[in-house]
C-alpha cells in the first residue's frame, strides 16, 4: 500500500518550530483513502499544529508532506478545494438559521443555479440531522446541535477529506453520539480525519488510528492492530476457595508464559499470560475446574481497552524521552 494515491495525507519528517520550542518532530503519517482516521495525545502533543500545517496555514520548518498527492505548501490552493475542515470552537452568526448558514458558506465554493445549490444545502441538513431545525435561529442550538451544523459546513462542499479538530469535545453523551452518528454517515463520502483525547468515541468509530505524544508520533496502526496489544493473549478469572495447587498446576503449563494473581475479600484474581491460544481454550479451565477445593465465578479472554493501550504507550513514550534527554 505504499504507493502514492493510497494515501490521502503523506508526510515525511515533517517538523514544527515556534520561537526555538519544537511543536512537531520528524512526522511521518500516512491517512489512507475512506478511513476514519483517529489521531491522538495529550494535550499539547502537537495535534492541533499538524493539522495547521496540513491545512497550509502554517508553513512547516522542516520536512515535507501531501494531501491528494499535491505537495502541502506548492499545493495549498487546490488542496483546499477538496478538504472540508471543523475548528475545535467553530463560531457563528447567532442570528441566521443553519439553512442561512450553510448557505452562507456554500457560496464560496459553489457557482451554478441556485435550485441546485438549494438542493446541495437540503442534503447536507438532513445527512446532519438537522432538518427539523432548518429554519430556525442557531442562538438556541445545544452544543451537540451547533457540532453537527459544523460538520454540516464543513461538508457542504462535498469535499474528499474531512479534518475535525476535537469534534465532541466539551458535549454531553447524547450530543457526542449524535456527531459519532454523522460520521459514521459520512464514511461513505470522505475520508475522515480527526483529533481527538475521548478514547471511547474513537474506539467505536475509527478503523486506523495514530498518537502523539511531546510532538512526536509514537504508535501508529489499524486499531485492530492496536488493541491486540501485541498479539499479547490474556485470560482473566475470578475464583473462590483455595487456588494455591490450581495456582502450581497451571503455572507449569508449557504454553503459559505466566501467571499473576491477586486476592481480595475472599476471591482470587488471576492474569495468565498464554502462547497458544487454543491449548488454553480447550484446556485452560477444564485444568483449574480439576480442584474440587475452588470455584471459577468468572473466565474470559481478556480485551483490550484503547485507553489502557494508550496510557501504556504515551507512558512508555514519555520515558523514552526522558532517557534520551538524560542520555544526551
Amino acid at each position: 500500500m505504499d504507493t502514492l494515491s493510497e494515501w490521502v495525507i503523506n508526510t515525511q519528517n515533517l517538523s514544527k518550530t515556534y520561537k526555538g520550542v519544537t511543536a512537531l518532530k520528524s512526522l511521518d503519517l500516512k491517512v489512507p483513502k475512506n478511513s476514519i482516521f483517529g489521531f491522538l495525545g495529550p494535550n499539547g502533543a502537537g495535534k492541533t499544529t499538524t493539522i495547521k500545517l496540513l491545512l497550509g496555514l502554517t508553513r512547516p520548518s522542516s520536512g515535507n508532506g501531501t494531501v491528494f498527492g499535491q505537495d502541502i505548501v506548492q499545493g495549498n490552493v487546490d488542496i483546499r478545494k477538496r478538504i472540508g475542515y471543523l475548528a475545535q470552537n467553530p463560531s457563528y452568526y447567532t442570528y441566521m438559521t443553519a439553512r442561512e448558514t450553510l448557505r452562507f458558506r456554500a457560496r464560496f465554493f459553489y457557482y451554478g443555479p441556485k435550485t441546485s445549490l438549494e438542493e446541495r444545502i437540503n442534503e447536507t441538513l438532513k445527512l446532519v440531522g438537522l432538518e427539523g431545525k432548518a429554519d430556525r435561529p442557531i442562538k438556541g442550538f445545544s452544543g451537540g446541535e451547533l457540532q453537527r451544523l459544523g460538520i454540516a459546513q464543513a461538508q457542504v462542499n462535498y469535499p474528499d477529506l474531512l479534518i475535525l479538530d476535537e469534534p465532541a469535545a466539551n458535549l454531553d453523551p447524547m450530543g457526542r453520539r449524535d456527531v459519532l452518528e454523522v460520521m459514521e454517515r459520512l464514511r461513505k463520502y470522505a475520508t475522515i480525519f480527526y483529533s481527538t483525547h475521548i478514547l471511547d468515541d474513537v474506539q467505536q468509530v475509527s478503523d486506523n488510528v495514530a498518537i502523539l505524544n511531546h510532538g512526536k508520533l509514537v504508535a501508529q496502526a489499524p486499531l485492530e492492530e492496536l488493541l491486540s496489544n501485541g498479539d499479547k493473549i490474556i485470560y482473566s478469572l475470578s475464583l473462590e476457595g483455595n487456588t494455591q495447587n490450581a495456582a502450581e498446576r497451571v503455572a507449569h503449563l508449557s504454553w503459559v508464559a505466566n501467571l499473576q494473581t491477586t486476592h481480595k475479600n475472599g476471591t482470587a484474581s488471576w492474569q495468565v499470560t498464554v502462547s497458544d491460544d487454543r491449548a488454553a481454550k480447550a484446556d485452560l479451565l477444564r485444568i483449574i475446574l480439576g480442584d474440587e477445593n475452588l470455584a471459577v465465578t468468572d473466565f474470559r479472554r481478556k480485551k483490550y481497552e484503547l485507553e489502557e493501550v494508550f496510557l501504556q504507550i504515551v507512558e512508555a513514550s514519555g520515558q523514552d524521552l526522558v532517557k534520551g534527554a538524560h542520555d544526551g
